[in-house]
C-alpha cells in the first residue's frame, strides 16, 4: 500500500509518498507560494532535490502538479495514478467531535466547515485540500488525522476555563491543544526506545518549533497540553506570545486604542521572541546574537527557557512524577543550548543531563546522565508516519474512525 501524505496551509501544501511496505518515503516536498506570484513546487527523492516553477492558482493546482510530479518519467516515483491506494490529510481542528483519526465523508465535510471558526487559519486550507484530492483522485480513500484528536483525553479540570459555565455549554470554549499528531509519536516512541510500557509511563513531550507546545502524557494519554482555545496560549514562540494577562488585550483596545484585528496581528505575528529581541522569530538567529553579546536576543532566549522550565515543573505535578522528558521539532532537536539550559532548572527532580551525549542535532537520542533519575531523550517528530499509519490501518481494516484511547 502506497499512501500519499498532505498538509495543506494557507498558501503552501507539504506532502510524503510513503510505501507502507518498510515506511519507506519514496519522495516528499512543497509546494510554496500557492496563489501568490512566484509560485513553485520543490520536490525530493532521495538526496535528488528537483525545483519546478510555475503558477498555482489555488490548491487544487498544487495539488495537480504534485500529482503529475509523481507520474513524472524522470523525478516521479509512480507509473499510474492507480498506485496511490489512500490519501491521509493533517487537519488542524476537530473541536470535540473528532477524538480519532476518520475516513472522510460528507458527514465529517460539514463538521470540518463548522468548526472553521475554531481554527479560521487553518482548517479552510485543510479543507481545499481535501476537496482538491477528492476532485482529483475521486475512487481514493481520504482519512483525516487531527492535531486536537490525541488531546481529547484531557480531563474536565484541564480542558475547561473558569469562565461561566455556559461559554463551554453554549459556544465549546475549552482547551483543545494542537500538535496532537507529534506528542502521539514522539512519547510512543520514548516508551520504545527506554523499553518501558506505553500505558504505565509518565511522559513530558516538548515539541519546540516556530509553534511550541508541552504535554503531559500519562498512560498513554494526554492529560494537559500548553495550547489552549487556539495555538496562541502557553510557551513563548517565534511570533506567538503565549501566555499573558488577558486585561493586557482590552488595556490595548481601550487605553492604546489599537484595533482588535491589529492586537490578533501582534499578538500573533508580531510578538514571541521576534518582539522581546526586535531581531528574528528564528532561534539560531537569537542563539548567535546572544552569543555575540546582543541584550536583547540573550534577553528573550532567557525567557524562551524559563517558560518552557515553568511548564515541565507544573507537568510533573500534575503526574505527580515523570519518567522522561523528550525534546523535539525544530529547536527541540537541533539546540543543545536549549535542551541543556532547560534541564538546567530541573535539578531538583534529579534531571542530569550528559553534556557530550546532548551536543547534538536531528539524531534520536538519549542524552541525559545514567545516574539521572528522569530520562532526557531527543526524538525528531515524524507526524507524516502517524497520518500514514492511521490511513493504512482504517482504509485496510474497512473501519470508519480509528480510536486513539
Amino acid at each position: 500500500m502506497k499512501i500519499l501524505v498532505v498538509n495543506c496551509g494557507s498558501s503552501s501544501v507539504k506532502y510524503q509518498f510513503i510505501d507502507m511496505k518498510g515506511e519507506k518515503v519514496l519522495c516528499k516536498g512543497l509546494a510554496e507560494r500557492v496563489g501568490i506570484e512566484g509560485s513553485r513546487l520543490v520536490h525530493k527523492v532521495n538526496e535528488d532535490k528537483h525545483v519546478i516553477e510555475k503558477p498555482m492558482k489555488d490548491h487544487e493546482e498544487a495539488l495537480k502538479l504534485i500529482l503529475e510530479t509523481l507520474l513524472d518519467r524522470e523525478i516521479g516515483v509512480i507509473r499510474d495514478l492507480s498506485e496511490i491506494s489512500a490519501v491521509g490529510h493533517r487537519v488542524v481542528h476537530g473541536a470535540e467531535r473528532f477524538a480519532s483519526s476518520i475516513l472522510i465523508d460528507e458527514e465529517v465535510m460539514k463538521v470540518l466547515e463548522e468548526n472553521i471558526h475554531l481554527a479560521p487559519l487553518h482548517n479552510p486550507p485543510n479543507i481545499m485540500g481535501i476537496k482538491a484530492v477528492q476532485k482529483l483522485l475521486p475512487q481514493v480513500p481520504n482519512v483525516g488525522v487531527f492535531d486536537t484528536a490525541f488531546h481529547q483525553s484531557m480531563p474536565r479540570k484541564a480542558f475547561l476555563y473558569p469562565l461561566p459555565y455556559e461559554f463551554y455549554e453554549k459556544y465549546r470554549i475549552r482547551r483543545y491543544g494542537f500538535h496532537g499528531t507529534s506528542h502521539r509519536y514522539v512519547s510512543k516512541r520514548a516508551a520504545e526506545i527506554l523499553g518501558r510500557d506505553y500505558y504505565d509511563f509518565k511522559v513530558i513531550t516538548c515539541h519546540l518549533g516556530n509553534g511550541a507546545s508541552i504535554a503531559a502524557i500519562r498512560h498513554g494519554k494526554s492529560i494537559d497540553t500548553s495550547m489552549g482555545f487556539t495555538p496562541l496560549e502557553g510557551l513563548v514562540m517565534g511570533t506567538r506570545s503565549g501566555d499573558i494577562d488577558p486585561a493586557i488585550v482590552i488595556y490595548m483596545q481601550q487605553n492604546l486604542s489599537i484595533p482588535v484585528e491589529e492586537v490578533y496581528n501582534i499578538l500573533n505575528k508580531k510578538s514571541g521572541v521576534l518582539g522581546l529581541s526586535k531581531l528574528s522569530s528564528d532561534m539560531r538567529d537569537i542563539e548567535d546574537a546572544a552569543e555575540s553579546g546582543n541584550e536583547m536576543a540573550q534577553l528573550a532566549l532567557e525567557i524562551y527557557i524559563y517558560r518552557i522550565a515553568k511548564y515541565i515543573g507544573a507537568y510533573t505535578a500534575a503526574m505527580n512524577g515523570v519518567d522522561a522528558i523528550v525534546f523535539t521539532a525544530g529547536v527541540g532537536e537541533n539546540s543543545p543550548y536549549v535542551r541543556e539550559k532547560v534541564c538546567d532548572y530541573l535539578g531538583f527532580l534529579g534531571v542530569k543531563i550528559d553534556r557530550n551525549l546532548n551536543n547534538v542535532k536531528g539524531v534520536e537520542r538519549i542524552v541525559s546522565a545514567p545516574d539521572s533519575r528522569v530520562a532526557i531523550l531527543i526524538v525528531p517528530t515524524n507526524e507524516e508516519l502517524v497520518i500514514a499509519r492511521d490511513t493504512k490501518q482504517i482504509v485496510e481494516s474497512g473501519i470508519k474512525e480509528l480510536k486513539l484511547f
